[in-house]
């Protein structure tokens, strides 16, 4: 028993290079997936319960049209635009966001990003479990809720545990089936309110209650999936041309969480809450049921890749078999899950100001400082520390926390949290990196 377990825990490295996910080494062409596949799994992961709550929250202040459509579509956009910086980086490298930190921080400094985008992520975890015990059991008191979230916890470590092959059998049968409960979930709250005419009235009614600003809106929505934005190369390393790397980040930031947000501020609007299951079970048993059909399909969609990044991630990091860093991230995940989903708006708030400069020395790296050059091969000679990455993130989330907190700063007026803080992290990082280039050429050279 003990040899078996002691087998479990440690890493053959030729068997986890030959699996399907190869969380160590970039991929092989061989490893490389389709693209419709990999098009329909992106469409899942996007297809997530924040989007809803996101699209509620905003239409409590936001009228429907132009500003709640505008700030949806702004907010996703440039998280789409970071998405396709970072998916490239993905792609022309065959790498997942842990091998590509090592190249910017450092094969010792990556534990800093890893963990620390690991943690969030696993929260993020938690609360797609909560959401899907929430969606059966419609509270969070009851028995059923905890039941159901453990189950749902087990369900999502027991897929992502299988790998990306089981990811994409799952989420291949979602599509259809979410589209079409969504277009009638839209055309369902317009016959209620009487016609697209008297849901414009009740929305700037709404709105007017309880006012929200602009730039508040577009950073809430930038806060939603902007950690979905810079781990977008444990997907697009898949990719086998150019155009699926950049198909994937628009796919699901830009038509699944617009899709998403649309439908969640108009069941907010029409019918008090943005929670999608409890406004379709108020039509009717059958209605219902297909609803929560719709969202468990979903929400076990998202539920996998949430859990796949931290799994890859850390398994790269930490030298541990994958099968190992999904079972402890799906347990801490499962037990988050219990409690963190009712706190999805501060968690938000949080990932927005926290996670965006942990990115931003590896664009700068790979775009500006080594001109789209890292070698794979050298991932195991790299330098142990990169001081200069560390830093910049540090600048960059202390300055995002600043704004969130209200201290102001240059040009914080005009820029969001989530994106002030990668544009100092990565401004930082080019600085600190020249600088040093600079000292390195002045420094005396020994004969």
């Amino acid at each position: 028993m003990l040899n078996k377990l002691k087998q479990w825990w440690t890493l053959d490295a030729t068997e986890e290079a030959q699996s399907d996910d190869n969380p160590h080494l970039p991929l092989t062409p061989s490893q490389k997936r389709n693209a419709m596949p990999l098009l329909a799994l992106a469409f899942g992961w996007g297809f997530l319960v924040t989007g809803l709550l996101t699209g509620g929250a905003l239409g409590k202040g936001l009228a429907f049209t132009p500003d709640l459509l505008t700030a949806s579509f702004l907010g996703n956009g440039m998280n789409f635009v970071i998405g396709a910086l970072v998916g490239y980086i993905g792609y022309k490298t065959a790498c997942n966001s842990g091998l590509l930190y090592r190249f910017t921080y450092g094969n010792i400094g990556a534990y800093i990003p890893v963990l620390f985008v690991a943690l969030l992520t696993i929260g993020w975890q938690g609360i797609t479990v909560g959401a899907f015990g929430f969606a059966w059991a419609q509270s969070f008191d009851s028995v059923t809720f905890y039941v159901v979230a453990v189950g749902a916890g087990i369900l999502f470590t027991g897929t992502t545990y299988m790998g990306v092959a089981a990811l994409e059998k799952v989420s291949m049968p979602s599509v259809l089936m979410l589209v079409a409960v969504g277009i009638y979930a839209t055309w369902l709250n317009i016959d209620t309110t009487g016609g697209w005419q008297a849901f414009f009235a009740l929305s700037e009614q709404q709105a007017a209650k309880s006012p929200m600003s602009m730039y508040d809106a577009v950073n809430l929505v930038v806060g939603s999936w902007i950690v979905g934005a810079i781990v977008m190369a444990d997907y697009t390393r898949f990719a086998r041309k150019a155009w699926v790397a950049i198909a994937i980040p628009f796919v699901v930031l830009i038509i699944s969480q617009w899709f998403l947000q649309i439908i969640g501020s108009m069941g907010g609007i029409v019918s008090g809450t943005y929670e999608f299951t409890t406004y379709m079970l108020q039509q009717g048993p059958w209605i219902g049921f297909f609803g929560l059909i719709a969202m468990s399909l979903a929400l076990w969609t998202t539920g996998d890749t949430n859990l796949y990044l931290p799994a890859v991630q850390t398994a790269s990091v930490f030298k541990r078999p994958k099968r190992v860093t999904t079972l402890l991230c799906g347990l801490a995940g499962t037990i988050l899950g219990l409690g963190v989903y009712q706190y999805f708006l501060e968690w938000i708030n949080l990932l927005a100001a926290l996670v965006p400069p942990v990115i931003g020395p590896v664009i700068v790296d790979y775009y500006l400082v080594n001109r789209k050059r890292f070698n794979p091969e050298k991932l195991d000679h790299l330098h142990k520390w990169n001081p200069l990455a560390v830093m910049a993130y540090l600048i960059g989330a202390a300055c995002a926390t600043a704004i969130t907190y209200h201290i102001v700063l240059p040009l914080s007026d005009v820029l969001f949290p989530s994106l002030y803080g990668l544009l100092m992290s990565m401004i930082s990082y080019f600085v600190l990196s020249v600088v040093a280039k600079v000292l390195a050429a002045k420094k005396p050279q020994l004969a």
